[in-house]
């Protein structure tokens, strides 16, 4: 299947898997932003586990997006350097930024958080995890949020991890439209900004959960 095989396909999978993850971002970000509200994570959580076949669908469909977006990232950041000439870096080297030229990079930072945050959040599976119930009887995942985050380093860990995604989304968001044939060069600066203002609001979303929990501004 030329889709598959092809660069250009390749790119446009990339492109739209990529844009896949950034939706869920968005979305996870918004449903962690619960957090602020009494009891609103609680809630928050309560809700998705009543939806067990939904939640499970959306698990498989983003973890094939993440499974194909790193499988061909990794393959095309290969190609490329095999195939690229001294002439082709010399032309770009003006367009290129941190961002761009550590895509494979961040991207491979992010898998690895990926994993551990699985093991932290969903698996449960580290041991500064403290399980129980709220008032309620609901599982009290407050607690065990602002449990783990009053650990330094998870705190830490989690912070640098968001700092390595703005970076990846900051050029990513961009990509996004230049692959799809979206933009021009009067359109490129401005899409370019919009890509790092929504990297921004997204990292100042992620790193203020951790960093207002180990700075003792919201205590469990």
């Amino acid at each position: 299947m030329q889709l598959l095989t092809s660069s250009v396909g390749r790119k446009v999978l990339m492109a739209i898997t990529g844009q896949l993850m950034v939706l869920f971002v968005i979305v996870h970000m918004l449903g962690n932003s619960s957090i602020f509200i009494p009891g609103g994570i609680n809630a928050y959580a309560e809700h998705l586990h009543a939806l067990p076949p939904l939640v499970w669908a959306f698990r498989l469909v983003m973890g094939a997006a993440v499974a194909i977006h790193i499988l061909f990232g990794i393959q095309l950041s290969l190609e490329n350097r095999a195939a690229n000439a001294e002439s082709y870096a010399v032309k770009n080297l003006k367009r290129a930024t941190l961002a761009s030229q550590s895509m494979l990079y961040t991207g491979l930072l992010l898998l690895a958080f990926i994993i551990y945050h699985l093991l932290h959040f969903t698996i449960r599976a580290t041991p500064d995890i403290i399980a129980g119930v709220d008032a309620q009887g609901r599982f009290d995942v407050f607690g065990m949020v602002t449990g783990s985050f009053s650990h330094g380093i998870i705190a830490f860990v989690y912070i640098a991890a968001m700092v390595v995604l703005f970076l990846h989304l900051s050029h990513g968001i961009q990509s996004f439209f230049q692959t799809m044939g979206w933009n021009n060069n009067k359109t490129l600066p401005v899409i370019g900004k919009i890509g790092t203002v929504a990297a921004v609001v997204l990292l100042l979303g992620y790193a203020s959960i951790p960093l207002f929990i180990v700075s003792g501004i919201l205590k469990g």
